[in-house]
């Protein structure tokens, strides 16, 4: 089906009010992006989303909208109509689904992991396969930080261990050290869909018995042999008393999300608590670890 996309120029101010304005215009769907390609950073646990100074609100239309009168609407309620500043886009018409699910392989982590979409082969049927199909929530194990956390993840024994996975998105960490041998995973994130995301890829793989997830207002308190947290660094560093709290004694701490100009500051932060290891780089991103002695 054809598309048409209609941008709005906004600020953090007036952001969720466009929003409401196209949603009430005909969008099937809005998204925000920053004008200046500023990262958003995901809220800490009861804090509002803070929106860029330049956004840019997207609304998603089918073309067969009547897009004259979307435009008539929302200048009929823009406090400065002559200054709205908007653009309308075609969008190729192109089978999403298809395109997306052709780009989709079976990816290799360390000397044992793979993460396989269900509709490919499996390439080796005796390695450690998490079985994936990418949904609502971020984590296919095609961005760096994800490939860096499992391929360290692939690096341990988690025979018996319990491991937190926090900021879960669509729970492949987790997935992965449950397939690796951890005896339990706690999956926090503050976005219900990600918790529900996890839930059905744990069953798929067979291995929910073995997780629990929580929003954060909901987890109760506890240590754990392992923490991975595929984030970003602002919430690293916001939330590093919250994140170090679980790591037990000589408990094992994974760090991603990070940018490498980002690293040798939060190296810093968690150093407070851990001996680090050297980090690690894959494509400008970064994953520090480490050991909790302190």
């Amino acid at each position: 089906m054809p598309w048409i996309q209609l941008r709005l120029a906004a600020n953090e101010e007036t952001a969720e009010k466009y929003s409401d304005w196209l949603m009430a215009c005909g969008a099937q769907a809005v998204t925000f992006i920053d004008a200046q390609d500023t990262p958003i950073y995901e809220p800490l646990p009861g804090d509002e989303v803070i929106y860029w100074n330049n956004t840019v609100v997207m609304g998603l239309y089918e073309a067969s909208h009547d897009m004259d009168i979307a435009i008539a609407y929302l200048k009929g309620i823009h406090p400065d109509k002559e200054q709205m500043q908007y653009k309308l886009e075609q969008l190729e018409d192109k089978d999403w689904e298809r395109e997306w699910m052709d780009n989709f392989h079976p990816m290799k982590f360390g000397q044992r992991l793979w993460v396989c979409p269900n509709w490919r082969e499996v390439p080796e049927p005796d390695a450690v396969n998490v079985m994936l199909d990418p949904g609502l929530a971020f984590g296919t194990g095609t961005h760096p930080t994800t490939a860096l956390c499992l391929t360290w993840l692939d690096s341990l024994d988690l025979t018996d261990k319990t491991v937190v996975d926090f900021g879960c998105g669509s729970g492949i960490l987790s997935l992965a050290a449950l397939k690796l041998g951890a005896k339990k995973v706690i999956g926090i994130d503050i976005d219900p869909q990600a918790l529900q995301a996890s839930q059905a890829n744990a069953e798929r793989n067979g291995v929910a018995d073995r997780l629990e997830l929580f929003l954060p207002k909901d987890q109760p308190e506890f240590k754990a042999d392992v923490v991975v947290a595929n984030i970003l660094a602002g919430p690293l560093r916001e939330l590093a008393p919250v994140i170090i709290d679980y790591v037990d004694d000589h408990g094992l701490l994974a760090l991603s999300g990070i940018l490498e100009e980002q690293g040798e500051q939060l190296q810093g932060i968690y150093g407070q608590w851990c001996t680090m290891d050297a980090i690690a780089v894959q494509d400008e991103w970064v994953r520090l670890s480490g050991v909790r002695t302190r």
